[in-house]
């Protein structure tokens, strides 16, 4: 016979065992929702709606879709509900949901092309280091300008998307804090390998 506490100590292993899944799920929701949101950006014509309803939408979605990246971090990190599928999807998920939204933000013509080469640039060289790095063992953890990078380039595309004032000003802003988090990523690469 158990006692109480190896009961409660089951339950719990089962439970962590259940939410290892739920960042995965959360991930491929924030893929789907990508899809959705682009839908709304450059097939305006299926909808029989004004377009400022699909701006709102748009804005709606992506805001879903970011908050599920905050709680699937959350949850990966706190309950250690981390995968190695994890690891894979939700930085892709982030990926589509950012180029989503950037490239419908080009075919509105609300962002600047060379804001959008930069960061787009930015982010397919270190997503190629971080992919080197991991073929040589080395892990590289998202630092705090990443982390800085990644709100900014949402307020940036939240205001574009809802055809704000200053979106293009915010996501000049972005563009550096992306550039500098990327020269920090390098660095970390450096230092590795001349360790």
């Amino acid at each position: 016979m158990l006692s109480s506490d190896a009961i409660k100590f089951n339950r719990y292993l089962k439970w962590q065992q259940k939410l290892k899944n739920v960042p995965n799920i959360l991930a491929a929701i924030r893929i789907f929702l990508a899809f959705l949101m682009y839908l709304f950006l450059v097939n305006r014509d299926l909808f029989n709606i004004h377009p400022s309803w699909l701006d709102y939408f748009a804005a709606l979605i992506f805001v879903i879709a970011s908050i599920t990246d905050f709680f699937d971090g959350y949850i990966a990190r706190n309950f250690n509900a981390i995968s190695k599928l994890g690891e894979i999807l939700d930085p892709l998920a982030d990926k589509m949901l950012t180029l989503g939204a950037f490239l419908g933000l080009l075919y509105l013509h609300r962002a600047n092309p060379w804001a959008v080469y930069l960061i787009l640039v930015r982010e397919f060289f270190i997503t190629g280091l971080r992919v080197a790095m991991a073929a040589e063992g080395l892990s590289v953890k998202a630092s705090f300008a990443g982390k800085v990078k990644t709100v900014m380039q949402m307020i940036a595309i939240g205001f574009l998307l809802m055809n704000w004032p200053c979106g293009n000003c915010l996501l000049w802003i972005a563009v550096i804090i992306t550039l500098y988090s990327g020269i920090d990523y390098l660095k970390v690469y450096i230092r590795a390998h001349n360790a």
